[in-house]
């Protein structure tokens, strides 16, 4: 059976679970919701990075792809994909099952959860990730970049070139912006997936679950719809932090993530912060959708079993 919820009666705050879920089932559940996503939007990743990347006029994502497939073949678009394919199970995993328990932690003496503080349980799962997924986002975005195209041979060589040239702390550069973005992200996703589903657009009762998860993929689309626009400025910089290659005796440009975020208007323009929304949006919108809708999906049929 679906996992069973106590909901508020006045329909305030989050619907608390019953019983909290096993380890397990948030590793298999968020796991495969993580591969699901990233099968479906993983091109839209690489557009976006090397839109942000770029220091001049920003290349539509139409002409990234066509140049990609013209230029690189078809099977670039998925350049890189082995590095979060390997952190999808372990990062999803803490994401789902954290975000329950700083939810649990979070809740109100009545038992309810009202939005903000579901935002803040959202906050802490999505920093608390950042230990597993940074080593793999720096991977990642050193692998997209087209600057770096024939550097390395694949995942594995580019981490192990990574701590040869730049000792043990490279694969952690950037930290910092990928916790503002995750803290942002996850927070605003979970806080409007909380407050669409009791408050603004609630799923009737007793309605099947097909028509739950057109809800879940409408709550999961406006959650990260407005999460990726609310986080971009982060990314853009956290990008541009893991990319920078260390030169001996060079103080790197981008250091620390609020006076990147000035350098990087002072000389580009306010707009520099939004570089790679577009792509972020088609990814991260629908994205937010297919997430939800498959981490709810594959916990109904574990818990149908």
């Amino acid at each position: 059976m679906p996992l069973e919820v106590r909901c508020p009666p006045d329909g305030r705050g989050t619907p608390i679970p019953e019983s909290s879920i096993p380890f397990w089932k948030n590793l298999v559940a968020g796991g495969g919701a993580g591969l699901v996503e990233i099968a479906c939007m993983y091109p839209t990743d690489v557009a976006k990075t090397r839109q942000q990347l770029s220091g001049g006029k920003t290349t539509s994502m139409v002409s990234i792809f066509r140049d990609i497939i013209q230029n690189e073949g078809p099977a670039n678009l998925y350049r890189g994909v082995a590095s979060p394919v390997m952190a999808e199970a372990p990062k999803r995993a803490i994401k789902f099952s954290l975000n329950a328990s700083f939810k649990k932690l979070l809740q109100k003496d009545d038992g309810t959860l009202p939005s903000y503080r579901a935002a803040a349980a959202g906050s802490l799962a999505g920093m608390t990730e950042c230990s597993v997924n940074t080593p793999f986002e720096v991977v990642k975005v050193q692998m997209q970049a087209k600057e770096n195209l024939g550097r390395y041979t694949g995942v594995i060589h580019c981490a192990s070139s990574l701590l040869q040239t730049e000792g043990p702390f490279a694969l952690y550069k950037g930290l910092e912006s990928h916790l503002w973005r995750n803290a942002v992200w996850n927070g605003v996703y979970f806080g409007m997936i909380g407050a669409i589903k009791t408050s603004i657009l609630p799923a009737p009762a007793g309605v099947d679950k097909a028509t739950k998860r057109g809800y879940d993929f409408v709550s999961g689309m406006v959650g990260g719809t407005l999460a990726t626009i609310a986080n971009t400025p982060f990314d853009v910089v956290k990008s541009r932090m893991q990319n920078q290659l260390k030169v001996e005796g060079q103080i790197p440009k981008y250091k620390h993530t609020i006076p990147s975020l000035i350098t990087v208007v002072s000389e580009e323009g306010l707009a520099a912060v939004y570089k790679g929304i577009g792509p972020r949006l088609v990814r991260l919108g629908p994205g937010g959708g297919i997430m939800l809708v498959s981490f709810n999906a594959i916990l109904d049929l574990l818990n149908d079993l």
